[in-house]
C-alpha cells in the first residue's frame, strides 16, 4: 500500500510499504477515506528523530472502512465506517474505566515510561504503524473504533479522532465558570476548536491569541475577540487581557502551543540540536535534560486571574522545564493538563456532529489534498504558508 513516511528530520515522502495485516484475533483493518496531518505530527517533523526509524508510517487521525475483522470482533463488520481514536485503549483496564485512556494499563509504554501507545508517535508511545495511508490495523475492533452513520462526509466525524476530543478535555479541564471568560494561546486546529467548544458550553466571553492573520480572522469568525501578538505582546498582551477582564485576567486560559511557542532562543536551539545529532546522544539529551520553549506557558500564567486555572493541552518534551512555582503559588493557580483521553468524550460529541454542525467541524478543513501531496502539505503547513490551518489527506 501507498503510506507517508518519516524519512529524516524534515523529510518525509510517500512509500510502498506492506499491507496492514490482522495480528490478534480483536484486531480490524481499515480501509482509510480520510486523515488528517496533526501539529503534533511537526514534532515528529522536525524534533523527536531519534526515536523514529527511516520507514515509519506517520498520522493518527484517520477514519474509514472497515475492511477485515479479526475472529474475536464482535461489534463490528466489513463495512462499517469508523473513526479511529489516535490513543490505543483496552477499554476494560483500571485505567480505562477511570476515563483515563490515555493511561491504559494494557497498551502502556513500559520501556520508555509512558503511558498508552498511541498511532504514529515514535517509540516512546509503542512505534504503531499511522494512519497516513491507505490502510490501518486498529487493535481493540470492538472497543477503540467509533462507529459512525454512512452518509455525511467524513469531515463530519473524521476530528473525533483528535481535535474535538482534546479540545473538549482542554475546555473540561478548564473549568471555565458559567458565564465566564477563557483566553485560548494558540489558533491552530485545537485552539481553533477550543474557541468553539467554550463558547458552545456557554462562556462569556472567549479570547483567541495568535500572529497568523488566517488563524485570527477564523477565529474571529466564530466569535471569539482576538488579539494580535504582533501588536500586543509581554505586559502589553497581559494589559489587553486584563482590561477585557475587568482588571483580573480570564478566569480559564488553555495553552495550544506546547512546544512550538516562539521565543526562548536557547531552547531553540537545544531543540534543533537534539534534531540532528545522532540518536545515542539526542535520546538522553532528551530524557534528561530536554527543555522545552515555554514562552507560552508562561504566559498563561500571566494571563490567568488569581485563583484561575491553566489547562495544557499543547504537548511538551522537556525533563528539565523550569517552572515559576512561586507565581503559581502566590496565584493560586490550579493547573491541569494531560493527553486526550478521547473515548471518555466521545459520546458527548457526538450529538453535536448533526446536520445543524453547532461547532463548525464541515468546512473545518482549510485543505483536503491526495495523500500523494502529503510531502508538500507538511512543507506548508510548518512554514503557515498559504493559509493552511488543518489538512486533509485522502488516500
Amino acid at each position: 500500500m501507498r503510506a507517508l513516511t518519516w524519512q529524516g528530520r524534515e523529510d518525509v515522502r510517500i512509500a510502498d510499504v506492506p499491507d496492514p495485516r490482522i495480528e490478534d484475533p480483536s484486531d480490524i483493518v481499515v480501509k482509510v477515506t480520510s486523515t488528517g496531518i496533526c501539529g503534533s505530527d511537526l514534532h515528529l517533523y522536525a524534533v523527536l528523530g531519534a526515536y523514529i526509524d527511516r520507514g515509519d508510517v506517520l498520522g493518527h487521525e484517520a477514519m474509514g472502512v472497515v475492511e477485515e475483522t479479526g475472529p474475536e470482533v464482535g461489534t463490528l463488520r466489513r463495512g462499517d465506517r469508523v473513526v479511529v481514536p489516535f490513543n490505543i485503549s483496552c477499554g476494560a483496564c483500571f485505567m480505562c474505566d477511570q476515563g483515563l485512556q490515555s493511561q491504559c494499563e494494557t497498551t502502556q509504554v513500559r520501556e520508555y515510561g509512558k503511558g498508552a501507545a498511541l498511532f504514529s508517535y515514535t517509540k516512546l508511545y509503542g512505534q504503531v504503524p499511522g494512519g497516513q495511508a491507505e490502510y490501518l490495523r486498529v487493535p481493540f475492533g470492538d472497543t477503540l473504533p467509533v462507529k459512525v452513520p454512512h452518509g455525511p462526509p467524513d469531515e463530519r466525524f473524521v476530528y473525533l479522532s483528535d481535535v474535538l476530543p482534546t479540545a473538549w478535555q482542554a475546555v473540561e479541564y478548564a473549568g471555565v465558570p458559567n458565564a465566564g471568560t477563557v483566553a485560548v494561546l494558540g489558533l491552530g486546529p485545537i485552539g481553533q476548536m477550543c474557541c468553539r467548544i467554550a463558547r458552545h458550553r456557554g462562556a462569556r466571553l472567549v479570547i483567541g491569541i495568535d500572529l497568523v492573520d488566517e488563524r485570527l480572522q477564523r477565529a474571529r469568525e466564530h466569535g471569539a475577540h482576538t488579539l494580535d501578538l504582533r501588536q500586543h505582546s509581554g505586559d502589553a498582551l497581559v494589559e489587553a487581557v486584563r482590561d477585557l477582564t475587568d482588571g483580573r485576567g480570564a478566569d480559564a486560559v488553555i495553552d495550544a502551543v506546547g512546544m512550538e511557542a516562539h521565543g526562548s532562543s536557547v531552547a531553540a536551539l537545544a531543540q534543533k540540536a537534539t534534531a540532528v545529532l545522532p540518536d545515542a546522544l539526542a535520546r538522553p539529551l532528551l530524557e534528561h535534560a530536554g527543555i522545552d520553549r515555554l514562552e507560552a506557558l508562561h504566559t498563561a500564567i500571566e494571563l490567568v486571574r488569581r485563583g484561575g486555572t491553566i489547562s495544557v493541552s499543547g504537548v511538551y518534551g522537556g525533563a528539565v522545564d523550569p517552572m515559576p512555582m512561586l507565581t503559581l503559588f502566590d496565584k493560586q493557580i490550579q493547573l491541569r493538563m494531560g493527553q486526550a483521553n478521547v473515548r471518555a468524550w466521545t459520546d458527548d460529541i457526538l450529538p453535536l456532529l448533526t446536520d445543524a454542525d453547532p461547532l463548525g467541524v464541515e468546512g473545518f478543513a482549510t485543505h483536503v489534498l491526495p495523500l500523494e501531496e502529503g510531502p508538500d502539505a507538511y512543507a506548508r503547513f510548518q512554514a503557515k504558508k498559504d493559509g493552511m490551518v488543518k489538512t486533509l489527506l485522502t488516500p
